[in-house]
Protein backbone atom coordinates (compact mmCIF):
# COMPACT_ATOMS: atom_id res chain seq x y z
CA UNK A 1 0.00 0.00 0.00
CA UNK A 2 2.82 2.38 0.96
CA UNK A 3 4.03 1.51 -2.68
CA UNK A 4 0.94 2.63 -4.02
CA UNK A 5 0.71 5.37 -2.06
CA UNK A 6 4.49 6.70 -3.12
CA UNK A 7 3.85 5.60 -7.10
CA UNK A 8 0.35 7.82 -6.79
CA UNK A 9 2.35 10.88 -5.40
CA UNK A 10 5.12 10.41 -8.23
CA UNK A 11 2.69 10.40 -10.84
CA UNK A 12 0.53 13.41 -9.41
CA UNK A 13 3.93 15.43 -9.32
CA UNK A 14 4.87 14.97 -12.92
CA UNK A 15 1.68 15.26 -14.58
CA UNK A 16 1.01 18.72 -12.02
CA UNK A 17 4.60 20.22 -13.02
CA UNK A 18 4.18 18.67 -16.80
CA UNK A 19 0.56 20.42 -16.55
CA UNK A 20 1.80 23.71 -15.47
CA UNK A 21 4.66 24.20 -17.37
CA UNK A 22 3.09 23.33 -20.80
CA UNK A 23 0.37 25.67 -20.42
CA UNK A 24 3.03 28.23 -20.32
CA UNK A 25 4.86 27.11 -23.26
CA UNK A 26 1.64 26.86 -25.21
CA UNK A 27 1.19 30.55 -24.12
CA UNK A 28 4.48 31.34 -25.15
CA UNK A 29 3.36 29.58 -28.34
CA UNK A 30 6.17 26.89 -28.11
CA UNK A 31 6.23 23.22 -28.81
CA UNK A 32 4.67 21.41 -25.88
CA UNK A 33 7.28 19.12 -26.42
CA UNK A 34 9.96 21.42 -24.47
CA UNK A 35 7.17 21.99 -21.71
CA UNK A 36 7.50 18.23 -21.21
CA UNK A 37 11.75 18.39 -20.98
CA UNK A 38 11.85 21.16 -19.06
CA UNK A 39 9.06 20.22 -16.75
CA UNK A 40 11.60 16.96 -16.26
CA UNK A 41 14.57 19.50 -15.50
CA UNK A 42 12.12 20.66 -12.93
CA UNK A 43 11.38 17.27 -11.23
CA UNK A 44 15.03 16.51 -11.70
CA UNK A 45 15.44 14.96 -8.41
CA UNK A 46 18.03 17.09 -6.41
CA UNK A 47 18.38 16.58 -2.63
CA UNK A 48 17.20 18.37 -0.64
CA UNK A 49 14.06 18.78 -2.62
CA UNK A 50 13.71 15.04 -3.94
CA UNK A 51 10.16 15.25 -5.51
CA UNK A 52 10.30 11.74 -7.27
CA UNK A 53 10.45 9.01 -5.01
CA UNK A 54 10.48 5.89 -7.03
CA UNK A 55 12.60 7.10 -10.28
CA UNK A 56 12.41 3.51 -11.56
CA UNK A 57 9.02 2.99 -11.78
CA UNK A 58 8.44 6.53 -14.10
CA UNK A 59 11.26 5.15 -16.40
CA UNK A 60 9.20 1.91 -16.63
CA UNK A 61 6.02 4.29 -17.58
CA UNK A 62 8.46 6.26 -20.11
CA UNK A 63 8.82 2.75 -21.77
CA UNK A 64 5.72 2.82 -22.10
CA UNK A 65 5.43 6.00 -23.74
CA UNK A 66 7.77 4.53 -26.22
CA UNK A 67 5.94 2.04 -27.09
CA UNK A 68 2.93 4.42 -27.89
CA UNK A 69 5.19 7.52 -29.32
CA UNK A 70 6.45 4.82 -32.12
CA UNK A 71 2.73 2.79 -32.18
CA UNK A 72 1.39 6.24 -33.12
CA UNK A 73 4.09 6.69 -35.85
CA UNK A 74 2.90 3.62 -37.54
CA UNK A 75 -0.78 4.49 -37.23
CA UNK A 76 0.66 7.27 -39.10
CA UNK A 77 2.20 4.88 -41.84
CA UNK A 78 0.31 3.34 -44.64
CA UNK A 79 2.02 1.41 -47.19
CA UNK A 80 0.04 3.10 -49.55
CA UNK A 81 1.53 6.65 -48.67
CA UNK A 82 4.34 4.79 -49.44
CA UNK A 83 4.02 3.64 -52.85
CA UNK A 84 2.67 7.45 -53.47
CA UNK A 85 5.15 8.89 -52.76
CA UNK A 86 7.90 7.23 -55.61
CA UNK A 87 11.65 7.72 -55.67
CA UNK A 88 11.80 10.76 -54.33
CA UNK A 89 11.15 10.10 -50.75
CA UNK A 90 13.88 7.04 -51.17
CA UNK A 91 16.51 9.58 -52.78
CA UNK A 92 16.27 12.22 -50.10
CA UNK A 93 15.80 10.16 -47.12
CA UNK A 94 19.25 7.99 -47.91
CA UNK A 95 21.02 11.06 -49.02
CA UNK A 96 20.08 12.80 -45.79
CA UNK A 97 20.80 9.78 -43.65
CA UNK A 98 24.55 9.13 -45.21
CA UNK A 99 26.01 12.46 -44.87
CA UNK A 100 24.33 12.98 -41.40
CA UNK A 101 25.89 9.66 -39.76
CA UNK A 102 29.06 10.91 -41.31
CA UNK A 103 28.79 14.47 -40.18
CA UNK A 104 28.01 13.30 -36.80
CA UNK A 105 30.83 10.68 -36.40
CA UNK A 106 33.53 13.28 -37.56
CA UNK A 107 32.07 15.85 -35.08
CA UNK A 108 32.44 12.99 -32.45
CA UNK A 109 35.91 12.40 -33.42
CA UNK A 110 36.83 15.83 -33.97
CA UNK A 111 35.81 16.30 -30.04
CA UNK A 112 38.04 13.70 -29.10
CA UNK A 113 35.13 11.03 -28.11
CA UNK A 114 35.34 7.13 -28.53
CA UNK A 115 34.16 6.01 -31.82
CA UNK A 116 30.90 3.99 -30.45
CA UNK A 117 29.92 7.88 -28.70
CA UNK A 118 30.80 9.71 -32.09
CA UNK A 119 28.53 6.70 -34.30
CA UNK A 120 25.74 6.76 -32.08
CA UNK A 121 25.54 10.54 -31.98
CA UNK A 122 25.63 10.11 -36.10
CA UNK A 123 22.92 7.98 -35.86
CA UNK A 124 20.84 10.05 -33.55
CA UNK A 125 21.36 13.59 -35.92
CA UNK A 126 19.89 11.55 -39.07
CA UNK A 127 16.83 11.03 -37.92
CA UNK A 128 14.28 13.75 -38.28
CA UNK A 129 11.29 14.69 -35.63
CA UNK A 130 8.20 13.14 -37.27
CA UNK A 131 6.04 15.09 -34.16
CA UNK A 132 7.83 18.21 -33.99
CA UNK A 133 7.50 18.65 -38.49
CA UNK A 134 3.92 17.53 -38.60
CA UNK A 135 3.05 19.48 -35.30
CA UNK A 136 5.17 22.89 -37.32
CA UNK A 137 3.43 22.17 -40.25
CA UNK A 138 0.01 21.64 -38.92
CA UNK A 139 0.48 24.76 -37.13
CA UNK A 140 1.79 26.56 -39.73
CA UNK A 141 -1.94 25.68 -41.75
CA UNK A 142 0.62 23.89 -44.51
CA UNK A 143 -0.07 20.15 -43.99
CA UNK A 144 -1.66 20.56 -47.89
CA UNK A 145 1.27 21.68 -49.25
CA UNK A 146 3.08 19.85 -52.17
CA UNK A 147 6.17 19.77 -50.18
CA UNK A 148 4.86 19.05 -46.62
CA UNK A 149 3.27 15.51 -49.08
CA UNK A 150 7.15 14.98 -50.02
CA UNK A 151 8.36 15.69 -46.40
CA UNK A 152 5.99 12.96 -45.14
CA UNK A 153 6.94 10.39 -47.31
CA UNK A 154 10.57 11.29 -46.46
CA UNK A 155 9.40 10.55 -43.01
CA UNK A 156 7.77 7.24 -43.93
CA UNK A 157 11.19 6.39 -45.32
CA UNK A 158 13.38 7.74 -42.14
CA UNK A 159 11.16 5.39 -39.92
CA UNK A 160 11.70 2.40 -41.46
CA UNK A 161 15.89 2.87 -41.97
CA UNK A 162 15.82 4.41 -38.40
CA UNK A 163 14.75 0.46 -37.05
CA UNK A 164 17.13 -0.93 -39.31
CA UNK A 165 19.74 1.14 -37.87
CA UNK A 166 18.32 0.36 -34.23
CA UNK A 167 18.91 -3.18 -35.02
CA UNK A 168 22.55 -2.59 -36.44
CA UNK A 169 23.60 -0.41 -33.78
CA UNK A 170 22.17 -3.09 -30.92
CA UNK A 171 24.35 -5.64 -33.02
CA UNK A 172 27.67 -2.97 -33.33
CA UNK A 173 26.86 -2.09 -29.11
CA UNK A 174 27.22 -5.98 -28.07
CA UNK A 175 30.44 -7.71 -30.67
CA UNK A 176 32.34 -3.80 -31.03
CA UNK A 177 32.51 -4.00 -34.35
CA UNK A 178 30.35 -5.12 -37.76
CA UNK A 179 31.48 -7.54 -40.74
CA UNK A 180 29.91 -6.32 -43.92
CA UNK A 181 28.82 -10.26 -44.01
CA UNK A 182 26.98 -9.83 -40.49
CA UNK A 183 25.65 -6.20 -41.76
CA UNK A 184 23.79 -8.05 -44.67
CA UNK A 185 22.77 -11.36 -42.68
CA UNK A 186 21.49 -9.02 -40.26
CA UNK A 187 19.38 -6.31 -42.50
CA UNK A 188 18.30 -9.64 -44.13
CA UNK A 189 16.76 -11.04 -41.37
CA UNK A 190 15.09 -7.70 -40.03
CA UNK A 191 13.69 -7.73 -43.94
CA UNK A 192 12.58 -11.26 -43.55
CA UNK A 193 11.37 -10.63 -40.41
CA UNK A 194 8.91 -6.98 -41.71
CA UNK A 195 7.77 -8.03 -44.78
CA UNK A 196 6.32 -11.76 -42.98
CA UNK A 197 4.62 -9.70 -39.94
CA UNK A 198 3.31 -6.83 -42.93
CA UNK A 199 1.91 -9.51 -45.10
CA UNK A 200 0.65 -11.77 -41.83
CA UNK A 201 -0.56 -8.69 -40.10
CA UNK A 202 -2.32 -7.42 -43.31
CA UNK A 203 -4.20 -10.66 -44.00
CA UNK A 204 -5.26 -10.98 -40.11
CA UNK A 205 -5.14 -7.31 -37.85
CA UNK A 206 -7.11 -5.32 -39.77
CA UNK A 207 -10.14 -7.50 -40.92
CA UNK A 208 -10.39 -8.21 -37.10
CA UNK A 209 -10.66 -5.00 -35.83
CA UNK A 210 -13.53 -4.74 -38.35
CA UNK A 211 -15.45 -7.40 -36.76
CA UNK A 212 -14.81 -6.38 -33.52
CA UNK A 213 -15.59 -2.52 -34.25
CA UNK A 214 -18.66 -3.75 -35.71
CA UNK A 215 -19.87 -3.80 -32.19
CA UNK A 216 -19.88 -0.24 -31.63
CA UNK A 217 -18.19 -0.63 -28.53
CA UNK A 218 -15.35 1.80 -27.97
CA UNK A 219 -13.95 -0.03 -24.94
CA UNK A 220 -13.66 -3.23 -26.99
CA UNK A 221 -12.11 -1.89 -29.62
CA UNK A 222 -9.44 -0.10 -27.40
CA UNK A 223 -8.59 -3.65 -25.52
CA UNK A 224 -8.34 -5.20 -28.64
CA UNK A 225 -6.45 -2.66 -30.07
CA UNK A 226 -3.90 -2.50 -26.93
CA UNK A 227 -4.07 -6.65 -27.05
CA UNK A 228 -2.37 -6.43 -30.62
CA UNK A 229 -0.31 -3.98 -29.57
CA UNK A 230 1.41 -5.13 -26.46
CA UNK A 231 1.30 -9.31 -28.09
CA UNK A 232 3.05 -8.40 -30.64
CA UNK A 233 5.46 -6.00 -28.73
CA UNK A 234 6.20 -9.34 -26.54
CA UNK A 235 6.83 -11.37 -29.79
CA UNK A 236 9.50 -8.86 -30.81
CA UNK A 237 11.85 -8.68 -27.91
CA UNK A 238 11.19 -12.87 -27.51
CA UNK A 239 13.10 -12.41 -31.06
CA UNK A 240 15.66 -10.34 -29.98
CA UNK A 241 14.59 -7.45 -31.49
CA UNK A 242 13.86 -3.57 -30.31
CA UNK A 243 10.17 -3.30 -28.63
CA UNK A 244 10.19 -0.02 -30.73
CA UNK A 245 10.36 -2.08 -33.58
CA UNK A 246 7.48 -4.11 -32.51
CA UNK A 247 5.26 -0.81 -31.54
CA UNK A 248 6.01 0.50 -34.87
CA UNK A 249 5.27 -2.43 -37.32
CA UNK A 250 1.87 -3.05 -35.69
CA UNK A 251 1.08 0.38 -35.90
CA UNK A 252 1.68 -0.05 -39.98
CA UNK A 253 -0.32 -2.72 -39.45
CA UNK A 254 -3.10 -1.02 -37.94
CA UNK A 255 -2.88 1.61 -40.53
CA UNK A 256 -4.74 -0.15 -42.87
CA UNK A 257 -7.91 -0.69 -41.39
CA UNK A 258 -11.26 0.62 -42.32
CA UNK A 259 -11.93 1.93 -39.04
CA UNK A 260 -8.02 3.83 -38.54
CA UNK A 261 -9.88 7.29 -37.66
CA UNK A 262 -11.49 5.84 -34.81
CA UNK A 263 -8.48 3.65 -33.54
CA UNK A 264 -6.33 6.82 -33.51
CA UNK A 265 -9.08 8.38 -31.54
CA UNK A 266 -8.92 6.02 -28.87
CA UNK A 267 -5.30 5.86 -28.90
CA UNK A 268 -4.78 9.51 -28.48
CA UNK A 269 -5.26 10.32 -24.65
CA UNK A 270 -3.47 7.25 -23.74
CA UNK A 271 -0.29 8.38 -26.16
CA UNK A 272 -0.09 12.08 -24.70
CA UNK A 273 -0.58 10.63 -21.54
CA UNK A 274 2.83 7.91 -21.53
CA UNK A 275 4.14 10.16 -24.27
CA UNK A 276 4.24 13.36 -21.81
CA UNK A 277 5.93 11.14 -19.43
CA UNK A 278 8.39 9.71 -21.74
CA UNK A 279 9.76 13.20 -22.28
CA UNK A 280 9.26 14.26 -18.67
CA UNK A 281 11.70 11.48 -18.22
CA UNK A 282 14.05 12.67 -20.85
CA UNK A 283 14.13 15.71 -18.41
CA UNK A 284 14.83 13.88 -15.72
CA UNK A 285 18.08 13.26 -16.93
CA UNK A 286 18.72 16.03 -18.68
CA UNK A 287 22.02 17.86 -16.04
CA UNK A 288 22.13 21.28 -16.31
CA UNK A 289 26.12 21.14 -15.84
CA UNK A 290 26.76 19.12 -18.59
CA UNK A 291 24.93 21.92 -20.73
CA UNK A 292 27.08 24.42 -19.47
CA UNK A 293 30.26 21.47 -19.84
CA UNK A 294 29.36 20.73 -23.53
CA UNK A 295 27.97 24.20 -24.52
CA UNK A 296 30.52 24.31 -27.58
CA UNK A 297 29.69 21.25 -28.77
CA UNK A 298 26.01 21.83 -28.18
CA UNK A 299 26.35 24.45 -30.73
CA UNK A 300 28.55 22.97 -33.21
CA UNK A 301 26.04 19.92 -33.43
CA UNK A 302 23.30 22.27 -33.53
CA UNK A 303 24.44 24.23 -36.89
CA UNK A 304 25.59 20.54 -38.08
CA UNK A 305 21.96 19.64 -37.45
CA UNK A 306 20.29 23.04 -39.45
CA UNK A 307 23.00 23.01 -42.52
CA UNK A 308 23.38 19.18 -43.03
CA UNK A 309 20.13 18.20 -42.95
CA UNK A 310 19.00 21.36 -45.96
CA UNK A 311 22.09 20.63 -47.92
CA UNK A 312 21.57 16.58 -47.54
CA UNK A 313 17.77 16.47 -47.95
CA UNK A 314 17.07 19.19 -50.07
CA UNK A 315 20.25 18.21 -52.45
CA UNK A 316 18.48 14.55 -52.57
CA UNK A 317 15.00 16.03 -52.81
CA UNK A 318 16.42 18.32 -56.48
CA UNK A 319 18.52 15.24 -57.60
CA UNK A 320 15.32 13.36 -57.15
CA UNK A 321 13.28 15.43 -60.08
CA UNK A 322 11.96 18.20 -57.59
CA UNK A 323 12.52 22.20 -58.48
CA UNK A 324 14.75 24.68 -56.19
CA UNK A 325 11.63 25.63 -54.01
CA UNK A 326 10.31 22.47 -53.39
CA UNK A 327 13.67 21.03 -52.22
CA UNK A 328 14.65 24.14 -50.38
CA UNK A 329 11.16 23.94 -48.45
CA UNK A 330 12.03 20.74 -48.27
CA UNK A 331 15.17 20.72 -46.63
CA UNK A 332 14.40 23.30 -44.05
CA UNK A 333 11.10 21.41 -43.00
CA UNK A 334 13.29 18.25 -41.96
CA UNK A 335 16.34 20.14 -39.78
CA UNK A 336 15.56 18.93 -36.36
CA UNK A 337 15.83 15.78 -34.57
CA UNK A 338 13.69 14.53 -31.76
CA UNK A 339 11.81 11.32 -30.68
CA UNK A 340 14.18 9.10 -32.26
CA UNK A 341 17.29 10.43 -31.27
CA UNK A 342 15.97 9.85 -28.01
CA UNK A 343 15.40 6.20 -28.52
CA UNK A 344 18.94 6.02 -29.83
CA UNK A 345 20.82 7.49 -26.97
CA UNK A 346 18.30 5.57 -24.69
CA UNK A 347 20.15 2.87 -26.49
CA UNK A 348 23.84 3.36 -26.04
CA UNK A 349 22.97 3.68 -22.11
CA UNK A 350 21.00 0.97 -21.58
CA UNK A 351 23.63 -1.10 -23.54
CA UNK A 352 26.38 0.80 -21.54
CA UNK A 353 28.36 1.67 -24.44
CA UNK A 354 28.05 5.11 -24.43
CA UNK A 355 28.82 8.24 -22.72
CA UNK A 356 26.54 10.00 -19.80
CA UNK A 357 26.87 13.15 -21.89
CA UNK A 358 25.75 12.12 -24.96
CA UNK A 359 22.22 11.97 -23.87
CA UNK A 360 21.48 15.40 -22.30
CA UNK A 361 23.39 16.84 -25.42
CA UNK A 362 20.82 15.25 -27.94
CA UNK A 363 18.06 16.53 -25.76
CA UNK A 364 19.66 20.49 -25.90
CA UNK A 365 20.05 20.17 -29.78
CA UNK A 366 16.58 18.57 -30.25
CA UNK A 367 15.25 21.22 -27.87
CA UNK A 368 17.09 24.06 -30.31
CA UNK A 369 16.72 22.92 -33.70
CA UNK A 370 12.97 22.30 -32.55
CA UNK A 371 12.68 26.05 -31.80
CA UNK A 372 14.11 26.96 -35.23
CA UNK A 373 11.53 24.66 -36.74
CA UNK A 374 8.79 26.97 -37.68
CA UNK A 375 10.89 29.78 -38.24
CA UNK A 376 13.11 28.02 -41.10
CA UNK A 377 9.97 26.94 -42.84
CA UNK A 378 8.16 30.40 -43.05
CA UNK A 379 12.07 31.21 -44.36
CA UNK A 380 12.50 28.64 -47.08
CA UNK A 381 10.55 30.82 -49.89
CA UNK A 382 12.10 34.05 -48.94
CA UNK A 383 15.84 32.32 -49.50
CA UNK A 384 15.07 30.34 -52.30
CA UNK A 385 14.18 33.82 -54.03
CA UNK A 386 17.67 35.32 -53.01
CA UNK A 387 19.64 32.08 -53.72
CA UNK A 388 18.28 32.45 -57.13
CA UNK A 389 19.43 35.76 -57.81
CA UNK A 390 22.91 35.51 -56.26
CA UNK A 391 23.13 32.07 -58.16
CA UNK A 392 25.86 32.29 -61.07
CA UNK A 393 23.79 32.33 -64.88
CA UNK A 394 26.22 29.32 -65.76
CA UNK A 395 25.36 27.19 -62.43
CA UNK A 396 21.35 28.26 -62.84
CA UNK A 397 21.08 27.01 -66.90
CA UNK A 398 22.98 24.25 -65.70
CA UNK A 399 20.17 23.19 -62.75
CA UNK A 400 17.55 24.13 -65.15
CA UNK A 401 18.87 21.74 -68.18
CA UNK A 402 19.33 18.78 -65.41
CA UNK A 403 15.84 19.09 -64.42
CA UNK A 404 14.53 18.91 -68.16
CA UNK A 405 16.20 16.07 -68.79
CA UNK A 406 14.39 14.30 -65.65
CA UNK A 407 10.98 15.37 -66.90
CA UNK A 408 12.21 13.63 -70.30
CA UNK A 409 12.91 10.68 -68.42
CA UNK A 410 8.92 10.63 -67.36
CA UNK A 411 7.11 8.17 -69.27
CA UNK A 412 3.88 9.81 -71.19
CA UNK A 413 1.77 6.37 -71.29
CA UNK A 414 0.11 5.25 -68.09
CA UNK A 415 -0.50 1.76 -69.56
CA UNK A 416 1.51 -1.49 -68.42
CA UNK A 417 4.93 -2.03 -69.95
CA UNK A 418 7.01 -5.03 -69.43
CA UNK A 419 9.17 -3.55 -66.59
CA UNK A 420 5.91 -3.18 -64.46
CA UNK A 421 4.64 -6.29 -65.34
CA UNK A 422 8.06 -8.40 -64.51
CA UNK A 423 8.10 -6.07 -61.91
CA UNK A 424 4.96 -7.12 -60.31
CA UNK A 425 5.80 -10.88 -60.88
CA UNK A 426 8.82 -10.43 -59.49
CA UNK A 427 7.51 -8.99 -56.00
CA UNK A 428 4.35 -11.45 -55.93
CA UNK A 429 7.16 -14.35 -56.07
CA UNK A 430 9.75 -12.63 -53.28
CA UNK A 431 6.38 -12.09 -51.04
CA UNK A 432 5.81 -15.52 -51.22
CA UNK A 433 9.30 -17.13 -51.02
CA UNK A 434 9.60 -14.83 -47.71
CA UNK A 435 6.85 -16.51 -46.39
CA UNK A 436 8.15 -20.00 -47.46
CA UNK A 437 11.16 -18.88 -45.53
CA UNK A 438 9.69 -17.50 -42.62
CA UNK A 439 7.71 -21.23 -42.08
CA UNK A 440 11.01 -23.23 -42.43
CA UNK A 441 12.78 -21.12 -40.10
CA UNK A 442 9.88 -21.20 -37.55
CA UNK A 443 9.66 -24.95 -37.94
CA UNK A 444 14.01 -24.38 -37.19
CA UNK A 445 13.29 -21.94 -34.39
CA UNK A 446 10.86 -24.36 -32.88
CA UNK A 447 12.69 -27.68 -33.26
CA UNK A 448 14.55 -27.90 -29.95
CA UNK A 449 10.83 -27.14 -27.98
CA UNK A 450 9.01 -29.77 -29.83
CA UNK A 451 11.80 -32.26 -29.59
CA UNK A 452 10.98 -32.95 -26.19
CA UNK A 453 7.45 -33.47 -26.99
CA UNK A 454 7.96 -35.58 -30.09
CA UNK A 455 10.45 -37.70 -27.94
CA UNK A 456 7.24 -40.02 -26.57
CA UNK A 457 6.37 -41.14 -29.33
CA UNK A 458 9.38 -41.10 -31.72
CA UNK A 459 12.69 -42.35 -30.33
CA UNK A 460 15.21 -41.17 -32.96
CA UNK A 461 16.54 -37.41 -33.86
CA UNK A 462 15.89 -38.87 -37.78
CA UNK A 463 11.99 -39.23 -37.38
CA UNK A 464 11.64 -36.25 -35.40
CA UNK A 465 13.30 -34.54 -38.47
CA UNK A 466 10.94 -36.04 -40.85
CA UNK A 467 7.93 -35.37 -39.08
CA UNK A 468 8.75 -31.34 -38.58
CA UNK A 469 9.95 -31.03 -42.15
CA UNK A 470 6.96 -32.93 -43.02
CA UNK A 471 5.34 -30.33 -40.89
CA UNK A 472 6.55 -27.23 -42.66
CA UNK A 473 6.57 -28.37 -45.88
CA UNK A 474 3.17 -28.86 -46.10
CA UNK A 475 2.06 -25.86 -44.67
CA UNK A 476 4.35 -23.80 -47.59
CA UNK A 477 2.41 -25.96 -49.85
CA UNK A 478 -0.04 -23.24 -51.15
CA UNK A 479 3.05 -20.82 -51.24
CA UNK A 480 5.52 -23.18 -53.49
CA UNK A 481 2.39 -23.73 -55.96
CA UNK A 482 1.85 -19.54 -56.40
CA UNK A 483 6.12 -19.56 -56.69
CA UNK A 484 5.73 -22.36 -59.41
CA UNK A 485 2.73 -20.30 -61.34
CA UNK A 486 4.17 -17.28 -60.61
CA UNK A 487 7.41 -18.46 -62.46
CA UNK A 488 5.48 -20.29 -65.49
CA UNK A 489 4.43 -16.33 -65.71
CA UNK A 490 7.52 -14.76 -65.78
CA UNK A 491 8.88 -17.39 -67.98
CA UNK A 492 6.01 -17.00 -70.78
CA UNK A 493 6.68 -13.20 -70.64
CA UNK A 494 10.78 -13.75 -70.56
CA UNK A 495 10.12 -16.26 -74.13
CA UNK A 496 7.53 -14.01 -75.63
CA UNK A 497 9.73 -10.91 -75.13
CA UNK A 498 13.03 -12.88 -75.86
CA UNK A 499 12.13 -15.00 -78.97
CA UNK A 500 11.17 -12.91 -81.76
CA UNK A 501 9.54 -15.24 -84.67
CA UNK A 502 11.86 -13.06 -87.54
CA UNK A 503 14.63 -14.58 -86.10
CA UNK A 504 13.70 -17.59 -84.68
CA UNK A 505 11.15 -18.33 -88.15
CA UNK A 506 9.46 -21.75 -87.88
CA UNK A 507 11.47 -22.95 -84.69
CA UNK A 508 9.55 -19.92 -82.32
CA UNK A 509 7.06 -21.58 -80.58
CA UNK A 510 9.51 -24.71 -79.68
CA UNK A 511 11.86 -22.47 -78.38
CA UNK A 512 9.35 -20.20 -76.10
CA UNK A 513 7.99 -23.58 -74.85
CA UNK A 514 11.23 -24.70 -74.34
CA UNK A 515 12.24 -21.72 -71.88
CA UNK A 516 8.71 -21.00 -70.78
CA UNK A 517 8.89 -25.24 -69.42
CA UNK A 518 12.80 -24.68 -68.36
CA UNK A 519 13.03 -21.66 -66.13
CA UNK A 520 10.40 -22.60 -63.43
CA UNK A 521 12.13 -26.51 -63.62
CA UNK A 522 15.47 -24.85 -62.78
CA UNK A 523 13.89 -21.99 -60.59
CA UNK A 524 12.03 -24.61 -58.67
CA UNK A 525 15.52 -26.81 -57.90
CA UNK A 526 17.21 -23.37 -56.69
CA UNK A 527 13.77 -23.03 -54.45
CA UNK A 528 14.64 -26.32 -52.89
CA UNK A 529 18.09 -24.96 -52.17
CA UNK A 530 17.05 -22.49 -50.97
CA UNK A 531 14.70 -24.11 -48.24
CA UNK A 532 17.27 -26.87 -48.13
CA UNK A 533 19.67 -24.21 -46.12
CA UNK A 534 17.32 -22.46 -44.14
CA UNK A 535 16.02 -25.51 -42.22
CA UNK A 536 19.27 -27.12 -42.04
CA UNK A 537 18.79 -28.12 -38.63
CA UNK A 538 15.63 -30.18 -39.21
CA UNK A 539 16.68 -31.10 -42.58
CA UNK A 540 15.72 -35.14 -42.76
CA UNK A 541 18.72 -37.23 -44.24
CA UNK A 542 19.09 -37.52 -47.88
CA UNK A 543 16.70 -41.03 -48.37
CA UNK A 544 14.23 -40.20 -45.93
CA UNK A 545 14.03 -36.40 -47.41
CA UNK A 546 13.45 -37.84 -51.15
CA UNK A 547 10.32 -40.16 -49.43
CA UNK A 548 9.47 -36.87 -47.90
CA UNK A 549 9.56 -35.45 -51.34
CA UNK A 550 7.58 -38.23 -53.47
CA UNK A 551 5.06 -38.31 -50.69
CA UNK A 552 4.58 -34.34 -51.04
CA UNK A 553 4.65 -34.56 -54.87
CA UNK A 554 1.44 -37.30 -54.53
CA UNK A 555 0.09 -35.08 -51.93
CA UNK A 556 0.29 -31.95 -54.61
CA UNK A 557 -1.42 -33.52 -57.41
CA UNK A 558 -4.30 -34.46 -54.96
CA UNK A 559 -3.98 -30.99 -53.29
CA UNK A 560 -3.22 -28.62 -56.31
CA UNK A 561 -6.61 -26.56 -56.43
CA UNK A 562 -7.23 -26.43 -53.26
CA UNK A 563 -3.70 -25.05 -52.70
CA UNK A 564 -4.04 -22.57 -55.64
CA UNK A 565 -7.87 -21.27 -54.00
CA UNK A 566 -6.40 -20.78 -50.74
CA UNK A 567 -3.73 -18.39 -52.25
CA UNK A 568 -5.82 -16.76 -54.58
CA UNK A 569 -7.90 -16.04 -51.17
CA UNK A 570 -5.14 -14.73 -49.52
CA UNK A 571 -4.39 -12.28 -52.74
CA UNK A 572 -8.30 -10.95 -52.81
CA UNK A 573 -7.71 -10.28 -49.09
CA UNK A 574 -4.79 -8.31 -49.09
CA UNK A 575 -6.07 -6.30 -52.40
CA UNK A 576 -9.16 -5.59 -50.42
CA UNK A 577 -7.19 -4.56 -46.95
CA UNK A 578 -5.30 -2.21 -49.76
CA UNK A 579 -8.04 -0.61 -51.21
CA UNK A 580 -9.15 3.03 -49.73
CA UNK A 581 -11.76 2.55 -47.40
CA UNK A 582 -12.93 6.47 -48.71
CA UNK A 583 -13.43 4.29 -52.68
CA UNK A 584 -16.46 2.79 -50.92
Amino acid sequence: MHHAIGFIQDFAVIMAIAGVVTVLFHRMRQPVVLGYIAAGVIIEPTPPFNLIHDEATIQTLGEIGVIFLMFSLGLEFSLRKLFRVGATAFVAALSEIVLMIWIGYEIGRWFDWNAMDSLFLGAMLAISSTTIIVKALSELGMKGEHFAQIVFGILIVEDILAIAMLVLLSGIAQTGSVSAGVAVVTLGKLLLFMTVSLIVGILSVPRTLNYVARANSDEMLLVTVLGFCFGFCLLVVKLDYSVALGAFLIGSIMAEARHLARIEHLIAPLRDMFSAIFFVTIGLLLNPKVLVEYAWPIAVITVAVVVGKIVSCGLGTFLAGKDGRTSMSVGMSVSQIGEFSFIIASLGLSLKVTSSFLYPIAVAVSALTTLFTPYLIRAADPITVRLGRAMPAPLANTFGLYSQWLASLTPVSGGPTLFSMTKRIVLQIAMNLALIAAIFLGASYAAPFASTHLARWLETDNTQRVVLWSAALIVALPFLVAVYRKLESLALLLAEVSVQPAKAGRFTRAIRSAISGLIPIVAMFGVFLFVAALSGSILPPFGLMVGVLLCAALLLTVLWRWCVKIHATMQIALRETFEDPREH
